[in-house]
């Protein structure tokens, strides 16, 4: 790790603020999933609605708003104003996060900008993470869009590009963060001694992603609230309905026995992947960046594996359920910092 200038770590300690937001953002937006409050607001004035209402008058407009969606008539018909309270605070407090982030990224930009105090090569990539962030309000709408109309549930599909691109946005904060503290140059895979074992850090941080990608579907689906024990689905290894729909492959995305299933391979594959590059890792290497990475890649996955056979036997609490998904970003984040490490040496 190298010494950093003033003026980088004052770049460093802006980005681990907002890398932080992010992770606490993608933390709420699936307690906001799990309480179902997701179609609570069903407008969006990205001014305007800033303000939350404060009055009886303002309260019983916005309810009469939230009356008028599907999820409310075919749902939630018996719910009173002060139920609906209770599901507003968390998609209000969503959202206004977003906006804070956008502030938060900003404002610094343009003072760094106005100091010149951003390096050469990094503005490209600042200006990047502000448009992906934009996107990603713009994807979020698209997202709740999608319950509000006849069917009042947000399509799975929209939901894990919406948890996928925000992930995508947080790796690559991270990533510039890590060149900021390691200057050493990266490696072409033909001159580093250890390129077979970067490729395989690329393969498994791959293998992360697919499996956060299977989560979103089994979110999207609800899927984790069906087959609520552990090894065996319904008594068996593979449960009945798995291959219900047709053509086969919808089966992967629509089918909640076949999401469920899949993501449990898929954890438990991964899982014993991880252990395996863990352990060897630790042995092998003696670098103290390279290695401190191994250790929380065999640290995370431990965790993770039993926060997710946890959540399912408890069918999905919001405490677990917010903590498997912490626990996710977590992995992918120790993934991302062992490419990183293994790209320099």
């Amino acid at each position: 790790m190298s010494e950093l200038s003033e003026q980088d770590q004052a770049i460093s300690r802006w980005l681990l603020l907002c890398l932080t937001l992010i992770f606490c953002i993608v933390i709420l937006g699936g307690v906001t999933r799990l309480t179902g409050s997701g179609l609570s607001m069903v407008n969006w004035e990205p001014v305007h609605g800033m303000l939350p209402p404060f009055s009886a008058e303002q309260w019983k407009e916005e309810f009469g708003d939230y009356q008028r969606s599907p999820e409310y008539q075919k749902i939630n018909r018996d719910m009173e104003v002060d139920e609906f309270k209770s599901i507003f605070w968390f998609e209000y407090s969503h959202r206004m996060l977003g906006r804070l982030i956008g502030l938060v990224f900003l404002l610094p930009f343009l003072y760094f900008c106005w100091r010149h105090r951003i390096k050469p090569g990094l503005t490209p990539k600042l200006i990047v993470m502000f448009a992906l962030g934009g996107l990603q309000g713009l994807l979020g709408w698209y997202m709740v869009k999608s319950g509000l109309v006849d069917n009042p549930h947000v399509s799975q599909y929209r939901l894990t590009a919406h948890l996928l691109s925000a992930i995508l946005i947080y790796g690559f904060i991270l990533w510039v963060l890590l060149d900021l503290h390691y200057r050493q140059a990266y490696l072409s895979l033909r001159r580093s001694d250890l390129s077979r074992w970067r490729i395989g850090s690329l393969a498994l941080t791959t293998l992360v992603m697919i499996m956060i990608i299977s989560g979103g579907f089994v979110a999207g689906l609800k899927a984790g609230l069906i087959f609520n024990t552990f090894p065996l689905m319904g008594g068996q290894w593979i449960p009945e309905g798995v291959a219900a729909l047709s053509p086969w492959y919808l089966n992967l995305f629509e089918n909640s026995v076949t999401v469920q299933f899949t993501h449990r391979l898929l954890a438990i594959a991964t899982g014993l992947l991880l252990l395996v590059w863990y352990l060897r890792g630790r042995a092998l290497h003696r670098d103290a960046p390279v290695k401190s990475s191994f250790k929380w890649i065999g640290m995370m996955v431990i965790v993770q594996v039993s926060l997710g056979i946890a959540t399912l036997l408890w069918q999905v609490p919001v405490l677990l359920g917010a903590m498997h998904q912490a626990g996710a970003l977590l992995l992918f984040s120790a993934m991302l910092i062992n490419v990183h490490a293994l790209s320099r040496y």
